[in-house]
C-alpha cells in the first residue's frame, strides 16, 4: 500500500511545475537529437520517435524519477557501424536484444555494480559531459554573424536574467521557454536570416506507427551480426543511465531504484525498438536542465515526450522557425550547470590520485567522444589506485622470542597487490637454526595469489630445513587455502589466546 502511494505521489506533486520543467528540457532534446540521428546515420524521425517512446516509457517503468531517456550520442556511436554495414533492421534487433540484456540486468540486481564507481569518476562524467554538450554547440555558431552573436547573447541574459527580476511570478514559467519565444519573435519581427530548427533535418509528418518484429532471418547467423552491438549498447545505456540517476540522486538528495531503472530502460528500448527508432538511454544534460527548473516526478518525464511529440507534429510549421541560436542558449545554459564547479577547487584539497581520476575520465571521454571509455578507464585507475594504497597497508614485523625461535606477526590485507611485498619480507638465510612462527591472526588472505604467496614462504623455509609454523589464519582464508592446495600441503594451526 506503502509503494501505490509512494508510485500516486510521484505523478500528482506540482503538475503545472513538472509540466514546465519538462517542457525545457524537450527543446534542449531537439537538438541533440537531430544531431545523434546523423551520428548513427539515420534519419531524424527515427530518433525523435525513439525518444517520444522512450519518455512514455521509462516515466511509468523507470526508477528515477525527473531522468530524461531519449536517443543518445553514445549509444549513436555504437549503433552506427551496424548501421552502416547492415542496415535499419539489424539496428531495431539488436536494440530488441539489448533491451533484453537489460531487463536480465535489472531482474539480476546487477545495478549493485554501480557502487564500484568512485565519487572521482562520477565528478569526471559530469564534467566531461558538461564540456561535450558545449564542444556541440560551437558548430552552430562557426561562421556566425553579428546578429547570431546578440541573439545568442540575448538568449543567455533572458535565462539568466529574467528569474532574478523582483517581478511577481517571473519564475512561474522557465526561462529557457521564454528565450525561445522572445527569440523566435524577434527573428521574425525583424527578418533575421538564421539558422532554424528546419534546417537541422527532416522532421517527422506522422505519429510513430508499430513496426513490429524486424523482417530478418531468426538463425545464428542474425544473432552473430548483432550479439556483440547489442551487448555493447545494453552496457554503454545502462552505464550512461545509472550515471545519470546517480547525479538526480545528489542534485534531489533522493533515492533511486538502479534496478527497476535497468529493467525500465531495457522495456523502453525494446518499445523503442518496436516502434521503428533507435535504442537510447539516460541523458544527463537534459535531466539536470528538468531537475534545475522544477522537475522532480514522473510527470515531468512524461510530458518531455508528450510534448515533443506534440512539438514535432501538431505544432511543426512553428517549431520549425524556431532559431537554432535559441537552442544553443539552452545549451549552453545546460552545460554550465552541468559541470562541477567545485571540482575544480578540490584539485587542490583532495588527494592526488582522486584528481588524477577524476582528470584520466574528462581526458579520455574528451579523447574518445565515448562516455563509457571514460568511466571505464577512471574505474579502472580507481581500483588499481585503491588496490596500491591497501597493499602499503601490509606491515611484517620479526620478533625475537626468548626461547630462540623467531615470530613474524603479519597485519594488513595480503592479495595480488601485496603478494610479492609479503614474500619479500621473509628471508631463511637469516634464521638458519631456529624456529619460525608465521602469525597470520591480524591478517587477512583474499586470493589465489595470496595461496600461492603464502605457499612459496613455506617452501622457502622448507628448502632451507625450517619447517615454520603458521598460526592463526581466519575462517575464510583457511577455507580459500582449503580450495587451492591438496589436503596436507599446508597445515595451519590456532593462534593461542595470548602471544608473547
Amino acid at each position: 500500500m506503502s509503494f501505490l502511494h509512494s508510485e500516486l505521489a510521484q505523478w500528482r506533486a506540482h503538475p503545472l511545475r513538472e509540466m514546465l520543467a519538462g517542457a525545457v528540457a524537450t527543446f534542449a532534446l531537439i537538438p541533440e537529437v537531430i544531431a545523434f540521428s546523423f551520428v548513427a546515420g539515420v534519419d531524424p524521425q527515427v530518433g525523435l520517435f525513439a525518444s517520444f517512446v522512450l519518455s512514455i516509457v521509462i516515466a511509468v517503468f523507470g526508477g528515477r524519477p525527473a531522468m530524461i531517456t531519449a536517443a543518445a550520442g553514445s549509444v549513436a556511436l555504437v549503433a552506427a557501424p551496424l548501421i552502416s554495414a547492415h542496415g535499419l533492421p539489424y539496428l531495431f534487433a539488436a536494440g530488441l536484444l539489448a533491451g533484453v540484456i537489460q531487463i536480465l540486468f535489472g531482474v539480476l540486481r546487477l545495478g549493485v555494480l554501480m557502487r564500484f564507481v568512485s565519487s572521482s569518476v562520477r565528478t569526471g562524467f559530469v564534467n566531461a559531459l558538461a564540456i561535450l554538450i558545449f564542444a556541440a554547440q560551437l558548430p552552430q555558431l562557426h561562421g556566425a554573424t553579428s546578429a547570431t552573436w546578440a541573439m545568442l547573447a540575448l538568449g543567455l541574459l533572458v535565462i539568466y536574467g529574467l528569474p532574478r527580476l523582483p517581478l511577481p511570478g517571473v519564475r512561474a514559467i522557465p526561462s529557457p521557454l521564454i528565450c525561445i519565444v522572445v527569440l523566435s519573435v524577434l527573428a521574425a519581427w525583424l527578418k533575421l536570416d538564421l539558422p532554424t530548427v528546419n534546417d537541422l533535418g527532416k522532421l517527422p509528418e506522422a505519429l510513430p506507427q508499430w513496426m513490429g518484429l524486424p523482417s530478418l532471418p531468426f538463425d545464428l547467423e542474425t544473432l552473430r551480426i548483432i550479439a556483440m552491438p547489442a551487448l555493447a549498447i545494453a552496457m554503454v545505456g545502462l552505464l550512461e543511465s545509472m550515471m545519470t540517476a546517480r547525479v538526480v540522486d545528489e542534485l534531489t538528495d533522493t533515492p533511486s531504484s538502479k534496478n527497476r531503472e535497468c529493467t525500465g530502460l531495457g522495456v523502453a528500448n525494446i518499445a523503442a525498438s518496436l516502434f521503428g527508432g533507435i535504442t537510447g538511454c539516460g541523458m544527463i544534460g537534459q535531466t539536470v536542465g528538468n531537475v534545475k527548473y522544477g522537475g522532480r516526478g514522473r510527470l515531468s518525464t512524461l510530458f518531455a515526450g508528450v510534448f515533443l511529440l506534440v512539438l514535432m507534429v501538431l505544432l511543426k510549421p512553428w517549431v520549425g522557425q524556431v532559431p537554432v541560436i535559441a537552442l544553443v542558449a539552452i545549451m549552453v545554459m545546460v552545460s554550465v550547470s552541468t559541470f562541477d564547479w567545485r571540482s575544480l577547487g578540490a584539485l587542490v584539497r583532495h588527494p592526488r590520485l582522486s584528481g588524477v581520476v577524476m582528470l584520466a575520465t574528462v581526458a579520455v571521454t574528451l579523447g574518445t567522444h565515448n562516455l563509457a571509455a571514460g568511466v571505464g578507464v577512471g574505474v579502472l585507475l580507481s581500483g588499481v589506485f585503491f588496490a596500491l594504497k591497501v597493499a602499503r597497508l601490509l606491515r611484517i614485523e620479526q620478533q625475537d622470542q626468548a626461547d630462540g625461535s623467531v615470530r613474524y606477526v603479519v597485519s594488513g590485507q595480503v592479495f595480488f597487490a601485496s603478494a610479492d611485498a609479503f614474500i619479500d619480507a621473509f628471508d631463511p638465510r637469516l634464521v638458519q637454526g631456529r624456529a619460525v612462527v608465521i602469525d597470520l591472526s591480524a591478517a587477512q588472505l583474499w586470493d589465489i595469489t595470496a595461496v600461492a604467496a603464502l605457499e612459496k614462504v613455506v617452501s622457502r623455509y622448507r628448502h632451507h630445513g625450517i619447517k615454520p609454523r603458521v598460526l592463526g589464519l581466519d575462517r575464510q582464508g583457511r577455507a580459500l587455502l582449503r580450495r587451492v592446495l591438496r589436503e596436507g600441503e599446508l597445515a595451519v594451526e590456532d593462534a593461542p589466546a595470548t602471544s608473547s
